[in-house]
Order: C-alpha cells, then structure tokens, then sequence
C-alpha cells in the first residue's frame, strides 16, 4: 500500500479528529506490513503514535483510525511526519476506555489519549524512546509470583479475599473495614492469586495521595520479590515515568501501583484493580479533564470482566448506596487484624468550657504528657497549613486580603511570607499595617506551624514534628518525615490531611482533633460527609498495634464547641453505618446525588458580571425540557488570579437524559460568541 489516510486524535480543544495522509516510503505490501516486526516503513496501525504538523506547530497524536477515503481536499492534506512504529501499538481496549471517558465528560477525545501518556513519549524524540525500550529489553525479572511468607488471616479477611480472587467476571467489591482492619493484607493475598492464576496478569493497586505510594511500594516489593513493580504518579521524573509506564504497556510490570492518573494507563493484561481510600476526593481531577478515576476504574473493570474492590472504612455514599442495593458486593472487616489491637475511645472536649492555651485545652494537654511518660507518640490534627490564616491591625480593622483572589493571605512565619493557597501570590509580611502604619499587627487563628510553635513552648522536652504541604515542598521529602516517624524519632506529630490516612504509625497511642467544627456549618453539602471520614480516618491512626501491657488505652479527643452535635455522636459510637444511612435518608429528601445527576457549567471572566452575562445565556441557547437548570450564581471563591468566577448547575433524575442534553449544549456554547473562558464539569464534588 503506498498510502494511506490516518485520523489522528489530537489535544486541542477542538472537538473532532484530524485527517492526514501517511506515505510509505518503501511501497511495502499490507501483509507484508502487518507480518513484518514494527519499523518505520510499516503500515501503520490504530493505536500507534504520530507526529504530525499542526499549524506552525508539530504534535503528537494517536491514530484512532485508517482509510483510504477523506473529506478533506487533496491540496490541503498534510502528510505525517512520523509515525512511532518502535512502540507495539496501544490496546483497542485502552481506547475504548478513553473513547468513554471523552463520551461522558463530554471532552474532545485527544485531550484525554494526548495527556494519558508519558511527556517524555509524546513530545520526545524517537531515541528517546528507542533508548528506553533498548534498556527494558535488557531487564529480565524473575516472573515468580509466589509472595513472601503471608500472615494468616482472619476468617473475614479470608472471605474477602477468596471473594474477590474467585471472581470470574465482572465483579465490584465493596471492602468495608474499619481501620487497621487489614484491608491491605486483603489486597495483596487477592493480587498474589489473580497473579498466580495467569502468567501474565496484571493487577493494578490506586492510592489517592503520593505520599501514600512509598510504604505500600515497600510493602508490596517485601511481598512479591520475584515480579516487577512499576509506580506511576504526578511526582515522579518524566524519563523514571516513561520508563515505568513502558513496562507497564509491555507487560514486564505485573503489579502498578499508582494514584490517579494511573487508571488511564495501558495495561495489556489487566485482571484487577484496588482502588485504596475510595471515598477520598483526590481522586477526582480538577483541571482540564474532569474525570473520577474511581469512576473510571469501575468501567473500567465492566469493560474487561474483571473484579473490582473499592476498599475504606469511610465509604462515599455513592458507593454505599450501590452497597445497600447490591450493585456492589459488600466484604465487612469489623475488627483490627492484630490481636489485641482495638479501636480508639473517642471523646469530645466542650470549648465552651475548657479554654485552649496556645490551641490546646487542658484536658488534651494533659494526656499528651501521659502519652510522653509512656514513651509513646501522639498525633494532632489540624486541617490548616501556615502560621495564621490572616493578620489583621487591632487599629484600622485592616486584614491580610489577598489583591488578586477573594481569600486572605495567610501567615507563613519561617519564610518571613504572606501567601496566598489558591493563586500563589506572596509578598513579604509588612513591618506595619499598609493602611494606618500601627506595627502591632496580630496573627488571628492557629496553623500548623503556629501550633507547632505552641507545643515547643508547652512541651520544651518533646520532640516536635509536623508534616504538612510546606515542610514537604522537596521530592523525597514526604517519604523521609513519615520514616522519621515510623523510627519512632518523633513524640508529638503536627500535621494536615497528609497524615490522616493510609500511615500506620506503631507507637501512636493518641489524637487529637483541632477546629474540626468550621465544616459543620459549610454550604457544601458534602462538608459532613468529608469531615466524618477525616476524623474516623485520623482517629484510626491511633492503638493500631497490640496493646502494651501498662499501656494506655489508645484514645481520640476532638475539641469542638458543638459536642452535641450527631457527627461527634456517630464518631464516638466508630458508627459510620447510621450515620451513612441517615445521610443518604436526606439526600434522597433533598433531591442531592446519589440520587441525581449533576453537570456544573462554571465561567471566568475580568468583570463579574461578563461571565453572569455568558450563563445567563447559556441558559436559553437550547431546549431543556426534563433538565432542572438553576441560576447563575458567583462562586464561593468567586476572585482568584484576577479572574471572576460563576457557576450553574444541572440537574436531571435520569443520567442518560443529562448526558444527551449535554452533548447538544455543549455544541450550543460553543456557537456563542464570547471571550468569557467556560468548562462543563460532570458529576461535580465542589459545587
């Protein structure tokens, strides 16, 4: 075949493939092609990369389809540059993934095959590539998927996992336990059987956080010492990921373990997926494509028949609703898998009658001395990195605003900085208030490098140690702090969502809880929801080893003025079941998902009002009937980086209703002529 027309997905923001012409150099036949070992004058296949001229520009696309015919004219198709024949072409599964991940956030489908792959494999050059693949020819790991020893299970651990390796089809598991339930030891025991039922299955293990990937990479490469490992996340160097999602997409990886964006990863072989920590929203991506990898995973695992665990002991009511319907197959752990570990005592501290000093009442004061005689460790959480969240002049009223966002600058006092966490702008803390020049300005509210501060001066002997997005700015940096931890270096442990989860602390017998209460009364529906599964989180980090003889008894203290409230009630029962059905109860009242499906049409523009304008518009560009449109509204944060931002919302009781709606909407905006920048997001989480 001399030539041929490729359509080619690209990632640009228009909707559609492109045509290109591909010529073959050496006219081979196309049996002679598809028989013959990849090179550069093969017949290209679907799957397979291409560099093509794209206006003054060259890009990278995928070939999602051969012809011999095209609508565009002769003169003004342009020839492909080259096409990546180095590379055994990507699965007709994986695109159909990404073809349904397109379809149904409703995005062009090059912006979802483009940014899946490796920066160094769609924008480097062929040696690039050419190099790598020299060098995982070389490797030839032992492929033997016996583990290392395995620690007996209990009878629930042992249901689990003979449920889910005994899945011959599509199968969802919902594994429910509390925490230090071991959950983990389910995943590897199902893993080491699906591994050892096939010789080349693979399985891949997500996590919702980076800095959760190091222990249970640890873990995992303990366990299965003759298999290769690859990790894929945002953290990694971009020649370390190529190299990794290449022996993934080969097959040489047996077993990935990643966050994310490792859901979009080509896996010939997959036969199961974990998804660890399911209810935690890091899942969702909040820039360009807006996609759940939750979501996805199970798709994902209808499409190829495969069993599916979505493991938490603070489910997201999404998944429990399709628990309590028997979509998903629930696998209960209800108690710690070491003997004589038990559940924390969680216990409530009125504010109204204890006052803090520096952040800490009496009564939490009191039992991190109790735990420092004991030599063991201590946690506090507070969900608020920085110093302060605003300094403020007692003389003029003037607060630390931020000139670009609708959000105060916060407090950083070991860089000497005021800084704002959502454009990222910073100025030095002034000498004296810009307004009045008063130089006594005051820090209002507590950070975790303010209470950090505060625990040296209450406890000079302890060794004090906090763990947040600031401290852990280096690579690597995340992975040294908690193994400083885990040594047992540190006595007290300050520190933000990053150590709330997933971390299995030996020797840490308390913690406490610190200004939980500001999420009880947010507009955000799903504020209880999150804050719930936080502090039934962070408390778990607490008694998950045997109990010391003369030990204390592991315990939680949450300091809140609303100790009445139902949250703090189900907390201190560990009664997340009630809890969850009650919540459901009223969002099935209130009309809120899981029982409706959303889209959220959100707009930015200079001026408020532009972008109120554009919704309002958007509002009567096509019919809606049986679609439930609300009105345009600014956005809580309604300023940030100069840019003014508003949102609608749109309902429907029927998914398959919505999503065709979208489809001719999302046409409609695009017809409508402004400069107002506007993005549809499907099934939000922040609204």
């Amino acid at each position: 075949m001399e030539h041929c027309i490729l359509k080619i997905a690209l990632d640009t923001p228009l909707d559609t493939t492109f045509d290109y012409r591909w010529v073959n150099p050496s006219s081979t036949s196309l049996d002679e092609a598809v028989d013959s070992a990849p090179d550069s004058s093969a017949m290209p296949q679907i799957g397979q990369l291409a560099l093509v001229p794209f206006g003054r520009q060259e890009l990278m696309g995928l070939i999602v389809g051969i012809s011999d015919q095209t609508e565009v004219p002769v003169a003004k198709l342009k020839d492909v540059i080259e096409v990546r024949s180095q590379l055994f072409p990507l699965s007709e599964h994986w695109i159909a993934l990404c073809h349904f991940a397109a379809d149904y956030y409703q995005r062009p489908l090059g912006e979802v095959v483009v940014p899946a792959l490796p920066r160094n494999l769609r924008a480097g050059k062929a040696t690039s590539l050419e190099r790598n693949l020299k060098k995982l020819a070389k490797l030839h790991p032992a492929q033997d998927t016996s583990p290392n020893p395995e620690p007996p299970l209990n009878p629930a651990q042992q249901e689990a996992v003979d449920a889910i390796a005994g899945a011959q089809k599509f199968a969802p598991h919902l594994l429910y336990g509390v925490t230090g339930s071991g959950k983990t030891e389910v995943y590897l025991q199902a893993a080491a059987r699906i591994l050892a039922q096939s010789g080349d299955a693979q399985v891949l293990i997500l996590v919702p956080e980076i800095n959760l990937t190091p222990q249970l990479e640890n873990n995992l490469r303990q366990r299965f010492s003759g298999i290769q490992i690859a990790t894929l996340h945002s953290g990694m160097a971009e020649g370390e990921r190529l190299l990794h999602w290449l022996s993934s997409h080969l097959g040489q990886a047996r077993i990935i373990l990643g966050t994310r964006l490792a859901i979009l990863a080509s896996l010939p072989h997959l036969k199961m997926i974990v998804i660890d920590e399911e209810h935690d929203p890091s899942y969702k991506q909040q820039e360009g494509l807006r996609y759940s990898a939750r979501d996805l995973a199970v798709w994902r695992a209808h499409q190829l028949g495969i069993p599916v665990v979505l493991g938490s002991a603070t489910p997201s009511l999404e998944t429990w609703q399709h628990a309590k319907v028997a979509r998903y197959r629930k696998l209960e752990l209800r108690e710690r898998a070491v003997k004589d570990a038990v559940l924390p005592v969680v216990r409530v501290i009125n504010l109204e009658h204890e006052k803090p000093k520096e952040g800490l009442t009496t009564p939490l004061i009191n039992a991190i001395r109790k735990r420092l005689e004991k030599g063991e460790q201590s946690l506090l959480f507070l969900n608020r990195r920085g110093y302060a969240p605003v300094i403020a002049c007692d003389a003029c009223g003037w607060i630390s605003n931020c000139t670009r966002c609708t959000a105060h600058l916060v407090m950083h006092k070991l860089d000497h900085k005021l800084r704002c966490h959502h454009c990222s702008f910073e100025q030095r803390i002034p000498r004296n208030c810009p307004t009045c020049g008063n130089i006594d300005l005051q820090p209002l509210g507590r950070g975790t490098q303010r209470m950090e501060e505060g625990l040296r001066l209450i406890f000079p002997e302890a060794r004090v140690f906090r763990i947040d997005a600031d401290s852990t700015r280096l690579k690597g940096s995340a992975e040294a702090a908690f193994d400083t931890v885990h040594r047992g270096e540190v006595d007290i442990l300050i520190g933000t969502q990053m150590v709330a989860k997933g971390h299995d602390f030996k020797n840490l017998t308390l913690v406490g809880a610190l200004n939980p209460d500001s999420a009880l009364f947010s507009q955000d529906y799903r504020a209880s929801e999150r804050l719930f599964a936080q502090l039934m989180q962070v408390a778990g980090r607490a008694g998950r080893a045997a109990q010391k003889e003369g030990g204390n008894i592991s315990e939680v203290l949450v300091q809140t003025r609303y100790p009445d409230h139902p949250l703090y009630h189900a907390l201190m029962a560990h009664d997340y079941d009630r809890f969850a059905d009650d919540l459901l109860e009223e969002r099935q009242q209130a009309g809120m998902p899981p029982f409706i499906y959303q889209a959220l049409l959100r707009a930015e523009a200079k001026e408020l009002q532009t972008a109120l304008d554009f919704l309002h518009q958007a509002v009567s560009c096509t019919e809606h009937v049986g679609i439930t449109i609300h009105d345009p509204i600014p956005m809580t944060m309604t300023r940030v980086a100069n840019m003014d931002r508003a949102q609608l919302l749109v309902e429907s009781v029927s998914r398959p209703a919505l999503q065709a709606f979208l489809k001719e909407w999302i046409a409609a905006l695009r017809a409508l002529k402004s400069r107002v920048k506007w993005g549809v997001e499907i099934d939000p989480v922040d609204i």
